[in-house]
């Protein structure tokens, strides 16, 4: 599944020194599958030049001279019409405004008034100028016509000054154009909870119980949610890259995870717990380093909240909750334990993957995984990234919510 396969792109470039950003963009959103339609102005054609989109996208590259040339009267309406999406990045403030107020004045924005497709902006300037009340205006004006506006960053700017004003990076701004072909898919309106990553239970200041999950199954599962339309609540204890349109909220102890799954669940569609919780904690945690001159020290342990089979034993009290799918991650047994765990904690699937097999599980980016079913059904999957097996989890929980 490559949600940005076979998409018409509109990808407007403005004169700003962050042009050469949109060339990346327009590579990237090319190598995704998009067909890439790439509109530069006058004031973009000093920064960069036609010939390089044209390079990247394997299509033409519009200016001007194409509003003027002997198909003047019908380019601008055509590349409209065709566009699923308009992405102008980056975006000048005399842009900004053009857009704003309806100035047709270019191809660029002549083909904006001729569009229907939903529009995203990525806003690139100098300091001051984007808090600019002037530009701040034009910001409002579009964002209240529906225009989805991605950054600006703040951080060094071409002048040398710090400030917000720059170009956002091409991983968020892909992310936002999947975020936008998403938003009718299959989980359309159903909202899920998501956790990815290990917790950590403090021994001391310095050392922690933990383990090697990384979070990466659990992110990608949260874009593949995305993908299909869902509203996604990612509860992780990892730092990597969020997906676009994800609200994730951070936690450290399997206790904070308890307590952000349960809160969270109230009005969710599904809960799929990829984190990888510790079973269990230090009684106590010392307040101090322990010193290895004091000997050999004794950590006593108990039981975490077993989150999954609390989902499971109250799934009464969330008349909402259709779907609560587990993973097992196991180094014997897989499939009679995997039944084992579906069952004793309620679930409605389980996803197993043998921790024991270095190409799959944690850390790596390949995963091989058997999805449990509720009946008993098994489907073993063979070795895939887990993009690959997040997008198949993901059309499962589909059926089972629909």
């Amino acid at each position: 599944m490559n949600i940005l396969a076979g998409q018409r792109v509109l990808l407007g470039i403005t004169g700003s020194v962050a042009a050469y950003k949109g060339a990346e963009l327009a590579s990237r959103l090319t190598q995704a599958g998009a067909l890439v339609d790439v509109i530069l102005t006058a004031a973009a054609e000093k920064f960069i030049s036609p010939l390089t989109f044209q390079s990247v996208t394997g299509r033409k590259a519009y200016t001007d001279a194409d509003l003027w040339g002997g198909e003047g009267h019908v380019t601008h309406i055509g590349l409209g019409r065709a566009g699923e999406l308009f992405i102008v990045a980056p975006a000048s403030a005399t842009t900004l405004a053009r857009l704003a107020n309806g100035l047709a004045e270019n191809l660029l924005s002549v083909t904006a008034l001729a569009s229907h497709c939903p529009m995203i902006i990525v806003p690139a300037m100098d300091a001051g100028m984007y808090s600019h009340p002037a530009t701040q205006q034009n910001v409002k004006i579009l964002s209240e016509r529906g225009a989805l506006f991605v950054g600006p960053a703040s951080g060094h700017l071409a002048s040398g000054l710090v400030g917000v004003g720059r170009m956002e990076e091409t991983p968020v701004i892909m992310g936002a154009a999947r975020y936008i072909f998403g938003r009718n898919g299959t989980l359309s309106g159903k909202r899920l909870v998501i956790t990815a990553g290990g917790t950590r239970e403090a021994i001391d200041p310095v050392r922690t119980i933990t383990n090697h999950s990384s979070g990466k199954q659990g992110y990608a599962l949260a874009q593949a949610a995305i993908d299909q339309g869902a509203d996604v609540v990612l509860i992780t204890s990892s730092s990597l890259a969020v997906p676009y349109g994800c609200r994730v909220l951070s936690v450290d102890t399997a206790a904070q995870m308890h307590d952000a799954v349960m809160a969270e669940i109230k009005d969710a569609a599904g809960l799929i717990m990829a984190a990888a919780v510790a079973d269990f904690r230090p009684v106590s945690s010392s307040p101090e380093k322990i010193k290895k001159e004091a000997g050999l020290p004794v950590i006593q342990l108990e039981p975490t909240a077993d989150i999954l089979k609390t989902v499971g034993e109250k799934r009464g009290s969330w008349p909402s909750l259709k779907c609560v799918v587990g993973f097992a991650a196991e180094s014997e047994d897989l499939l009679t334990n995997a039944r084992v765990k579906l069952h004793r904690k309620n679930l409605d699937m389980i996803v197993a993957n043998d921790i024991s097999s270095p190409d799959a599980g944690f850390s790596v980016d390949t995963n091989r995984v058997m999805l449990v079913q509720k009946d008993d059904s098994a489907l073993s999957l063979p070795l895939m990234t887990k993009d690959e097996v997040a997008e198949e989890v993901i059309r499962h929980i589909a059926e089972l919510l629909a």
